[in-house]
């Protein structure tokens, strides 16, 4: 019979290996990128996109204040809105890698995990031209082996330091922008990588009008003090 003790130091190492699965900053299974080095920039990062009418209207934003930030785009919403893809391109923005269909990685096998991340960069590639260097396992859901495939094909994994929850049913814009201010008032030894989303990951068409007007909210507020930056210039 296993002793009680055991049973829970069993539970708690496995705690402990999926809680740092999933946690953005966390490290243990390989390197990521999830800060700015310089102190004084900021990454605005965007998942699950493209998404007609949002991605839109937040390229007018971005153009509207002269920032550029890196989109993490799902690779059938890219061949099914390749249009807005080329606008991204097109506007000096960052175009990288977020999957095929957004699954959660830890569950996929590693031939899967290269299927996903493959047939994602070949998405982009066919709808703009760009060859992406940088990816972003979907809900930060990431082991060993996600990372490993990624770097095969030249992929650079990035989390992010600050998440402003534009995903909840009931997030409003007020509410995206105090997450995002929060998270980045935390701490000013380093730059941040933001997390927000200009689409949802089940369909295209979801509502991120809060996630555009939190944005322009946000440069609005910090670029007197920060410089936006791409996460490949960061």
């Amino acid at each position: 019979m296993i002793s009680k003790p055991v049973i829970a130091g069993a539970l708690a190492g496995a705690g402990y290996l999926a809680y740092h699965c999933y946690s953005p900053e966390s490290q243990l299974y390989g390197r990521t990128l999830t800060h700015c080095a310089d102190a004084q920039h900021l990454a605005l990062t965007y998942d699950d996109g493209p998404n007609d009418v949002h991605t839109e209207h937040l390229l007018d934003v971005l153009a509207r204040h002269d920032v550029k930030a890196t989109f993490f785009l799902i690779g059938r919403f890219v061949s099914a809105r390749p249009q807005i893809a080329r606008a991204i391109a097109d506007a000096g923005h960052l175009l990288a890698n977020h999957t095929e269909t957004h699954p959660n990685l830890l569950f996929r096998s590693r031939a899967k995990v290269l299927r996903q991340l493959s047939d994602c960069s070949e998405a982009i590639a066919d709808a703009t031209g760009v060859q992406t260097r940088h990816f972003r396992p979907p809900f930060g859901a990431r082991r060993p082996a996600v990372l490993q495939v990624a770097r095969e094909l030249g992929l650079e994994p990035v989390m992010w330091s600050v998440a402003c929850y534009d995903w909840h049913r009931h997030a409003t814009t007020d509410s995206v922008f105090q997450h995002a201010c929060k998270g980045i008032e935390r701490n000013h030894a380093r730059g941040h990588i933001v997390l927000f989303h200009d689409g949802g990951h089940t369909n295209l068409g979801q509502d991120r009008s809060h996630t555009v007007a939190a944005t322009e909210r946000l440069i609005l507020r910090y670029r007197g003090h920060y410089r936006f930056r791409r996460v490949d210039g960061i």
